[in-house]
């Protein structure tokens, strides 16, 4: 696994993403594993690809809705657990160009890209519930298919196809983001290939060898991870990452608990929806998009500056520069009050205090309380909302370095 610093400049620097679930599951709006949760019959939901029409599908809205709310790259589903190829692969016929759209989705995204420099990451599963040789036995994500025409070794052949096609067909792309590798099938030359074609490019840790970053669904991480590059991922869905019709969606608020928790611990995070079956963003998703955006737009630049693990707390992770006098406390439970407390025997005395949601220069002070028992005073910041409805980050600045990392005394809020 790599370390950090020896990752690719742009996915150390751009540290949220749009993650897009889409294909002929849409149509079905259900579920984009329908098959396998709901046991369809495969010719049923085979007949999807026969009404995939994609009437409203526009990239340039898709990239608009992408960089006006502060995301910095993509990731789509080249290829889903179904099997169908949302690229036109010369591979199969199980593949895009053969619905009534006709037009390769993949390129038309990559070409939108390229046009805004904005990198474009390829989902693609390991897991096929179409192709006869992979080994489906009714594991984990797994169908039941006929074990005689099993062959993994044909089947990483297949994969190896498909991922040549996707770094070379489609100009510059910064990644594959492999899933669900139930069968445990091994080949890192899939990875080194990767690597070798597209430079630029990062892999995850769900293919079929060694990748250069850990993956985190649906969870924030609890600790730093130190030298270890992660990226986490949820979709604004709790039941789904495709479109589902009858979908409960979570709340931005819910959003900004898990951007700010990773990326203030040095990971990067993505936000997925999932477009119907005409290629809209469903309406509640679009709008967690804006909200989360609006303030991630705001507070970006203390979510994003160096982890301070040692005077972090569990709900409360600090960010800056190490030997610096700027740093960020990122309050992402509600205060008791409104006076943001340090100790001064670990801290400078506060020069300004600034509330990024806002940008409003709040008051400072430093205090002894009760001076018979404290001899050190306390670095005070009045005026911090209570609870603002969003993830607060307060930028401080203070008189002299903070040369010392020791854990300090928890806040009083």
């Amino acid at each position: 696994m790599k370390k950090t610093n020896d990752l690719p400049e742009w996915f150390r620097k751009k540290r949220l993403g749009l993650f897009i679930h889409w294909g002929i599951y849409a149509v079905g709006g259900i579920h984009e594993q329908e098959l396998w949760r709901y046991r369809t019959p495969q010719e049923q939901y085979y007949r999807y690809a026969e009404n995939f029409r994609a009437a409203a599908f526009d990239p340039r809205r898709w990239l608009d809705a992408i960089q006006e709310n502060g995301f910095e790259y993509l990731v789509f589903t080249a290829k889903h657990h179904d099997g169908f190829c949302m690229f036109d692969s010369r591979l199969t016929d199980f593949n895009v160009t053969r619905t009534p759209f006709g037009r390769d989705v993949f390129g038309l995204l990559a070409e939108e890209c390229h046009k805004r420099s904005l990198p474009l990451v390829a989902y693609y599963s390991v897991v096929d519930w179409h192709h006869p040789a992979y080994p489906n036995r009714g594991g984990h994500h797994e169908l039941v298919t006929d074990p005689a025409r099993h062959n993994p070794a044909e089947y990483l052949e297949y994969v190896r196809g498909h991922i040549r096609e996707l770094c070379t067909t489609y100009g510059p792309l910064h990644g594959i983001w492999w899933d669900m590798n139930t069968a445990e099938l091994a080949d890192p030359s899939l990875n080194e290939m990767v690597r070798r074609l597209q430079p630029e490019a990062v892999v995850n840790d769900r293919g079929c060898g060694p990748g250069d970053y850990l993956t985190s669904e649906r969870c924030a991480p609890e600790e730093n991870r130190g030298a270890l590059k992660f990226e986490g991922c949820d979709s604004v869905g709790r039941f789904s990452w495709g479109y589902r019709r009858d979908e409960d969606y979570y709340s931005s608020r819910f959003f900004q608990s898990k951007v700010a928790l990773t990326l203030a611990r040095g990971g990067n995070f993505l936000i997925n929806v999932g477009p119907d079956g005409d290629g809209r963003f469903p309406e509640p998703a679009e709008k967690i998009l804006i909200e989360v955006g609006s303030w991630y737009r705001k507070v970006r630049e203390g979510l994003t500056a160096t982890p301070m693990p040692l005077i972090s707390t569990a709900r409360q992770p600090v960010t800056g520069e190490p030997g610096g006098d700027t740093f960020y406390w990122i309050l992402e439970e509600p205060s008791a009050s409104a006076r943001f407390v340090l100790p001064g025997k670990q801290f400078p005395d506060i020069a300004e205090a600034e509330l990024l949601n806002t940008g409003e220069k709040l008051p400072v002070a430093s205090r002894r309380i009760f001076p018979e028992f404290f001899t050190e005073p306390y670095r005070t910041v009045f005026g911090v909302p209570v609870d603002a409805g969003e993830i607060r980050v307060l930028k401080l600045r203070f008189r002299a370095p903070l040369l010392s990392q020791e854990a300090p005394e928890t806040p009083v809020l």
